[in-house]
């Protein structure tokens, strides 16, 4: 049977009241009690239970990170991030995974594990502002990721307009004259596509290259197999471009095997930029010039806006943009 409260109190010789104040780190405890009590809990294998540790704080000390992917290597790389970033506040992670599934997304706001958890961090993919709203119960939320929040939710996100010229303009600057973009949703119904491509078209039209509407390469899904499907498709077709600027590094990774089974070479015939620098786009032949948005700024505000949230701060939504790097490597080589 588990060491309950009671038994630390009575192994030490205090009150269940001065336990719970050390549990609690209460600063107030004489450092001998302190000790004494610290002694029992090792003794006994005492381990506070949730729901008492909410009884006696108000906090349960975990908060949840809902993400649509974990096996996403940038998800997974972000929620490794986030757990070190909590962790020196001695929270505890809860992952919750929605595979970007309409129920799975509005489960998370509807509180399933509401009593669980102090706080939630949350990127949604289908999810607009409106249901956010009306979907949000009392726990504090910040929303992460290009999916637009309504006006009283926290929200930090990366400016993927900014980066996705930022990527173009360097494919221009290399030489580029066709750059192609991986990862067009004819149907603009995917968030973060949609930004990157606008600010791809932004840099052709400010550069003034010509648009050619047969280099918005579109994607019938997402990942690697599906951008090699992608790229081969439009070089049967008859498409040719001498750069690319991808989705995701994932896109780009598929893209280099493609262009390689056509007999095109990175970077001689196709510069290629990925995005999100997970850790394997270091490891790709040749390596992989990608952007790389700053995932500890990303981390330590949404977690910093979360924490005021649950100290109880009021007012309206807060939306903060963290910086970005392009990371050039083999890929783009001129």
């Amino acid at each position: 049977m588990s060491a309950t409260l009671q038994d630390v109190a009575a192994l030490a010789g205090v009150s269940i009241k001065t336990v719970s104040n050390v549990v609690r780190e209460y600063q107030h405890v004489r450092p001998s009690t302190r000790a004494r009590v610290q002694a029992a809990i090792d003794e006994l294998g005492y381990v506070p239970h949730s729901l008492a540790r909410r009884l006696a704080t108000g906090r349960t000390g975990m908060i949840a990170f809902a993400l649509p992917a974990i096996e996403t290597p940038y998800f997974a790389e972000l929620a490794a991030v986030v757990s070190t970033e909590i962790g020196g506040f001695d929270y505890r992670l809860l992952i919750e995974q929605t595979a970007g599934g309409l129920a799975d997304e509005r489960a998370v706001l509807r509180g399933r594990e509401q009593g669980l958890i102090d706080g939630l961090i949350f990127q949604p993919t289908v999810l607009d502002a409106e249901a956010i709203e009306q979907l949000r119960g009392s726990t504090p939320l910040v929303l992460l990721g290009e999916i637009a929040a309504p006006p009283t939710v926290d929200h930090v996100m990366v400016d993927n307009i900014a980066a996705a010229r930022a990527a173009t303009f360097h494919l221009l600057h290399s030489g580029r004259t066709r750059i192609a973009f991986l990862g067009h949703v004819p149907t603009g119904g995917h968030a973060t596509a949609g930004l990157r491509a606008r600010g791809y078209l932004s840099a052709l039209a400010d550069s003034g290259a010509h648009r050619d509407d047969d280099l918005l390469i579109p994607m019938t899904g997402f990942g690697a197999f599906a951008a090699e499907a992608a790229v081969v498709d439009a070089l049967e077709a008859g498409v040719r471009f001498d750069g690319l600027v991808c989705f995701d590094d994932l896109a780009a990774i598929g893209a280099m095997k493609a262009l390689a089974r056509s007999g095109r070479v990175v970077p001689d015939d196709v510069g290629v930029v990925g995005w999100d620098d997970i850790l394997m786009s270091q490891f790709t032949s040749p390596g992989l010039t990608t952007v790389r948005p700053d995932k500890s700024a990303l981390t330590r505000t949404a977690f910093r806006m979360l924490r005021e949230r649950m100290d109880g701060a009021d007012g309206p939504g807060r939306h903060e943009l963290v910086g970005f790097d392009l990371v050039v490597r083999g890929s783009t080589a001129s």
